[in-house]
């Protein structure tokens, strides 16, 4: 079964940067897409950054944090990254990371990923 741990959030005021990490346990990270998303109180699980498989060599972001975010991987660590800057108040949701199997196509569809973390919360003040 694999295991997908966040950390990394916590309380940081507006403009300011957090990196969230995300641990997969399990010895095949690197065959794993992965991908961030973010659910704010009251609101549907959006999309937020996805990675390939192997050595991440493409990126797919919302459009509306483009520029902002940065996802990355480090497949000796079995983790993957999501650094977070000039953050805002509407930043503020649960991160998610999630994993799927042999993604060799970039989804923002949260259906599509095979394993999910328990979430890390961030939250930014004004």
């Amino acid at each position: 079964q694999v295991q997908l741990v966040e950390s990394g959030g916590g309380l940081v005021q507006a403009g300011g940067s957090l990196t969230l990490s995300c641990v997969v346990s399990g010895r095949t990270f690197s065959s794993y897409g992965m991908g961030w998303f973010r659910q704010a109180p009251g609101k549907e699980r959006e999309f937020v950054a996805a990675i390939s498989s192997w050595s991440g060599g493409h990126t797919y972001y919302a459009d509306s944090l483009k520029g902002r975010f940065t996802i990355s991987r480090d497949n000796a660590k079995n983790t993957v990254y999501l650094q977070m800057n000039s953050l805002k108040p509407e930043d503020t949701a649960v991160y998610y990371c999630a994993a799927k199997k042999f993604m060799t196509l970039l989804t923002a569809v949260a259906g599509a990923y095979d394993y999910w973390g328990q979430g890390t919360q961030v939250t930014v003040s004004s």
